[in-house]
Protein backbone atom coordinates (compact mmCIF):
# COMPACT_ATOMS: atom_id res chain seq x y z
CA UNK A 1 0.00 0.00 0.00
CA UNK A 2 1.09 3.15 -1.26
CA UNK A 3 2.23 5.08 1.60
CA UNK A 4 -0.23 8.69 2.60
CA UNK A 5 2.07 11.85 1.67
CA UNK A 6 0.91 13.78 5.20
CA UNK A 7 0.64 10.80 8.04
CA UNK A 8 -3.33 10.38 9.37
CA UNK A 9 -1.20 10.18 12.87
CA UNK A 10 -0.48 13.64 12.61
CA UNK A 11 -3.74 15.69 11.90
CA UNK A 12 -2.56 19.08 13.51
CA UNK A 13 -0.09 19.03 10.78
CA UNK A 14 -2.63 18.47 8.07
CA UNK A 15 -5.14 21.23 9.34
CA UNK A 16 -1.94 23.58 9.28
CA UNK A 17 -1.25 23.16 5.49
CA UNK A 18 -5.45 23.30 4.37
CA UNK A 19 -5.29 26.96 3.68
CA UNK A 20 -2.39 27.09 1.35
CA UNK A 21 -4.20 23.92 -0.24
CA UNK A 22 -7.89 25.72 -0.47
CA UNK A 23 -5.86 29.31 -1.52
CA UNK A 24 -3.67 27.16 -4.40
CA UNK A 25 -6.74 25.60 -5.44
CA UNK A 26 -9.19 28.79 -5.59
CA UNK A 27 -6.02 30.49 -8.17
CA UNK A 28 -5.42 27.43 -9.73
CA UNK A 29 -1.92 26.73 -8.94
CA UNK A 30 -0.06 24.13 -7.38
CA UNK A 31 1.85 24.17 -3.88
CA UNK A 32 5.19 25.66 -5.74
CA UNK A 33 3.46 27.81 -8.09
CA UNK A 34 2.15 29.16 -4.96
CA UNK A 35 5.20 29.84 -3.41
CA UNK A 36 6.63 31.08 -6.73
CA UNK A 37 4.17 33.96 -7.33
CA UNK A 38 4.52 35.01 -3.32
CA UNK A 39 7.88 34.61 -3.88
CA UNK A 40 9.65 39.09 -3.49
CA UNK A 41 10.11 40.53 -6.61
CA UNK A 42 13.44 42.47 -6.96
CA UNK A 43 14.32 45.68 -6.21
CA UNK A 44 14.55 48.10 -9.28
CA UNK A 45 18.09 49.81 -9.86
CA UNK A 46 17.46 53.45 -8.56
CA UNK A 47 19.79 54.65 -10.98
CA UNK A 48 17.55 53.53 -13.81
CA UNK A 49 14.45 55.47 -12.35
CA UNK A 50 13.33 58.42 -14.43
CA UNK A 51 13.56 61.61 -12.95
CA UNK A 52 11.32 64.97 -13.20
CA UNK A 53 13.57 67.72 -14.03
CA UNK A 54 13.58 70.71 -12.11
CA UNK A 55 12.36 73.78 -14.39
CA UNK A 56 14.66 75.80 -15.35
CA UNK A 57 18.00 73.60 -14.40
CA UNK A 58 20.19 72.29 -17.76
CA UNK A 59 19.24 68.78 -19.25
CA UNK A 60 22.28 66.10 -18.88
CA UNK A 61 22.24 62.77 -20.57
CA UNK A 62 24.66 60.32 -19.58
CA UNK A 63 24.85 57.00 -21.93
CA UNK A 64 26.74 54.22 -21.20
CA UNK A 65 26.54 50.30 -19.56
CA UNK A 66 26.67 48.90 -16.69
CA UNK A 67 30.04 51.05 -15.34
CA UNK A 68 27.99 53.70 -15.91
CA UNK A 69 25.18 52.72 -14.37
CA UNK A 70 27.35 52.74 -11.52
CA UNK A 71 28.12 55.86 -10.91
CA UNK A 72 24.50 57.63 -11.75
CA UNK A 73 23.47 57.76 -8.58
CA UNK A 74 26.24 59.78 -7.15
CA UNK A 75 26.84 62.34 -10.16
CA UNK A 76 22.82 62.90 -9.93
CA UNK A 77 23.63 63.48 -6.38
CA UNK A 78 26.62 66.32 -7.02
CA UNK A 79 24.66 68.36 -9.99
CA UNK A 80 21.31 68.14 -7.39
CA UNK A 81 20.11 72.08 -7.46
CA UNK A 82 22.33 72.50 -10.38
CA UNK A 83 21.33 70.17 -13.51
CA UNK A 84 18.77 67.36 -14.40
CA UNK A 85 20.96 64.46 -14.81
CA UNK A 86 19.59 61.34 -16.58
CA UNK A 87 19.58 58.16 -18.43
CA UNK A 88 18.55 55.20 -20.30
CA UNK A 89 16.11 53.04 -18.29
CA UNK A 90 18.84 50.28 -19.19
CA UNK A 91 21.87 49.06 -19.77
CA UNK A 92 23.44 50.87 -22.97
CA UNK A 93 25.49 47.66 -23.82
CA UNK A 94 27.33 48.57 -27.31
CA UNK A 95 26.98 50.32 -30.23
CA UNK A 96 25.26 48.23 -32.15
CA UNK A 97 22.31 48.06 -29.62
CA UNK A 98 22.77 51.64 -28.91
CA UNK A 99 22.05 52.61 -32.66
CA UNK A 100 18.79 50.57 -32.11
CA UNK A 101 17.37 52.28 -29.28
CA UNK A 102 18.95 55.39 -29.62
CA UNK A 103 16.16 57.55 -30.95
CA UNK A 104 13.57 56.69 -27.60
CA UNK A 105 16.53 57.16 -25.73
CA UNK A 106 17.40 61.15 -26.80
CA UNK A 107 13.33 61.66 -26.87
CA UNK A 108 12.26 64.92 -27.97
CA UNK A 109 13.95 67.24 -25.32
CA UNK A 110 16.60 69.51 -25.50
CA UNK A 111 19.90 68.40 -24.03
CA UNK A 112 22.62 70.52 -23.08
CA UNK A 113 25.05 68.33 -22.19
CA UNK A 114 25.64 64.09 -23.07
CA UNK A 115 28.23 62.25 -21.94
CA UNK A 116 28.53 58.89 -23.30
CA UNK A 117 30.72 55.28 -23.78
CA UNK A 118 30.37 52.14 -25.40
CA UNK A 119 33.38 49.35 -25.82
CA UNK A 120 33.24 46.81 -23.01
CA UNK A 121 30.38 45.15 -25.03
CA UNK A 122 31.48 46.04 -28.17
CA UNK A 123 34.89 43.78 -27.37
CA UNK A 124 33.58 40.77 -25.39
CA UNK A 125 34.34 38.19 -27.60
CA UNK A 126 31.78 35.25 -28.45
CA UNK A 127 30.66 33.00 -27.77
CA UNK A 128 29.15 35.16 -24.62
CA UNK A 129 30.02 38.48 -26.57
CA UNK A 130 26.77 38.29 -28.85
CA UNK A 131 26.88 42.00 -29.16
CA UNK A 132 30.66 42.21 -30.11
CA UNK A 133 31.75 44.41 -32.98
CA UNK A 134 35.04 44.13 -34.48
CA UNK A 135 37.35 47.32 -34.85
CA UNK A 136 36.35 48.32 -38.23
CA UNK A 137 32.24 47.85 -37.10
CA UNK A 138 33.00 49.65 -33.73
CA UNK A 139 34.50 52.78 -35.59
CA UNK A 140 31.90 53.10 -38.27
CA UNK A 141 29.00 52.45 -35.20
CA UNK A 142 30.83 55.32 -33.46
CA UNK A 143 30.88 57.88 -36.17
CA UNK A 144 27.09 57.32 -36.93
CA UNK A 145 26.22 57.60 -32.84
CA UNK A 146 28.38 60.56 -32.62
CA UNK A 147 26.71 62.00 -35.91
CA UNK A 148 22.88 61.24 -34.53
CA UNK A 149 23.92 62.56 -31.18
CA UNK A 150 25.24 66.01 -32.40
CA UNK A 151 22.10 66.73 -34.24
CA UNK A 152 21.01 66.88 -30.78
CA UNK A 153 22.33 70.45 -30.38
CA UNK A 154 23.94 69.23 -27.00
CA UNK A 155 27.72 69.52 -25.91
CA UNK A 156 29.02 66.25 -26.05
CA UNK A 157 31.63 64.19 -23.98
CA UNK A 158 33.51 60.99 -24.88
CA UNK A 159 34.47 58.48 -21.90
CA UNK A 160 37.45 56.48 -22.62
CA UNK A 161 36.59 52.23 -21.72
CA UNK A 162 37.75 51.21 -18.40
CA UNK A 163 40.07 48.81 -18.08
CA UNK A 164 39.56 44.46 -17.99
CA UNK A 165 41.52 42.85 -15.82
CA UNK A 166 43.11 39.78 -16.42
CA UNK A 167 44.98 40.30 -20.36
CA UNK A 168 40.28 40.00 -21.19
CA UNK A 169 40.34 36.35 -19.70
CA UNK A 170 37.71 36.25 -16.83
CA UNK A 171 36.01 33.32 -17.15
CA UNK A 172 36.10 30.31 -20.11
CA UNK A 173 33.52 32.19 -22.05
CA UNK A 174 34.23 35.64 -20.95
CA UNK A 175 36.87 37.05 -23.00
CA UNK A 176 37.92 40.61 -24.38
CA UNK A 177 39.49 41.54 -27.33
CA UNK A 178 42.21 44.77 -26.23
CA UNK A 179 40.11 47.08 -24.82
CA UNK A 180 43.89 49.43 -25.15
CA UNK A 181 42.72 48.60 -29.31
CA UNK A 182 38.82 50.21 -28.94
CA UNK A 183 39.92 53.23 -26.85
CA UNK A 184 42.55 53.94 -29.71
CA UNK A 185 39.99 53.69 -32.54
CA UNK A 186 37.59 55.97 -30.62
CA UNK A 187 40.44 58.87 -29.43
CA UNK A 188 40.75 58.93 -33.05
CA UNK A 189 37.27 59.34 -34.45
CA UNK A 190 36.49 62.12 -31.72
CA UNK A 191 39.83 64.16 -32.41
CA UNK A 192 38.47 64.33 -36.14
CA UNK A 193 35.14 64.96 -34.97
CA UNK A 194 35.91 67.57 -32.55
CA UNK A 195 34.12 65.77 -29.34
CA UNK A 196 35.56 66.44 -26.31
CA UNK A 197 37.38 63.28 -24.59
CA UNK A 198 36.74 62.11 -20.56
CA UNK A 199 39.83 59.56 -19.98
CA UNK A 200 38.14 57.42 -17.35
CA UNK A 201 40.51 54.99 -18.20
CA UNK A 202 43.23 56.61 -16.58
CA UNK A 203 40.93 58.31 -13.71
CA UNK A 204 40.56 54.56 -12.37
CA UNK A 205 43.75 52.73 -13.46
CA UNK A 206 45.86 53.59 -11.08
CA UNK A 207 43.17 52.46 -8.44
CA UNK A 208 41.69 49.48 -9.80
CA UNK A 209 43.31 46.49 -7.61
CA UNK A 210 41.82 48.78 -4.86
CA UNK A 211 38.46 49.55 -5.98
CA UNK A 212 37.79 46.89 -9.00
CA UNK A 213 36.01 43.88 -7.83
CA UNK A 214 37.88 40.11 -8.02
CA UNK A 215 38.24 38.96 -11.89
CA UNK A 216 35.43 41.38 -12.90
CA UNK A 217 35.03 44.63 -14.98
CA UNK A 218 32.98 46.27 -12.09
CA UNK A 219 33.90 48.53 -9.43
CA UNK A 220 33.00 48.54 -5.79
CA UNK A 221 30.90 52.14 -4.41
CA UNK A 222 34.92 53.56 -3.68
CA UNK A 223 35.43 52.96 -7.45
CA UNK A 224 32.19 54.25 -8.65
CA UNK A 225 32.14 57.09 -6.80
CA UNK A 226 36.08 58.10 -8.06
CA UNK A 227 34.82 57.83 -11.61
CA UNK A 228 31.55 60.30 -10.58
CA UNK A 229 34.00 62.49 -9.61
CA UNK A 230 35.89 62.80 -13.12
CA UNK A 231 32.46 62.69 -14.70
CA UNK A 232 31.12 65.62 -12.52
CA UNK A 233 33.85 67.66 -12.98
CA UNK A 234 33.82 66.90 -16.72
CA UNK A 235 30.46 68.04 -17.33
CA UNK A 236 30.81 70.78 -15.58
CA UNK A 237 33.19 72.35 -18.05
CA UNK A 238 30.16 71.78 -20.33
CA UNK A 239 27.16 73.24 -18.96
CA UNK A 240 25.53 76.47 -19.91
CA UNK A 241 26.52 79.69 -17.72
CA UNK A 242 23.30 80.04 -15.96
Amino acid sequence: MPQHPYPRSNPAALIRLLPAFFLAAALGLSTPALAAETKAKPVPDPALAPIVDVPGLPRVLLIGDSISIGYTLPVREAFKGKANVHRPPGNCSSTGYTLSKLDAWLGTGKWDVIHFNWGLHDAKLPPEGVRHAPPDVYEKNLRELVRRLRATGAKLIWATTTPVPNDGNLAPNRRFDRVEKYNAIAARVMSELGVTTNDLNATITPHFARVGRPNDVHYTAEGSALLAAEVVRSVTTQLPVR
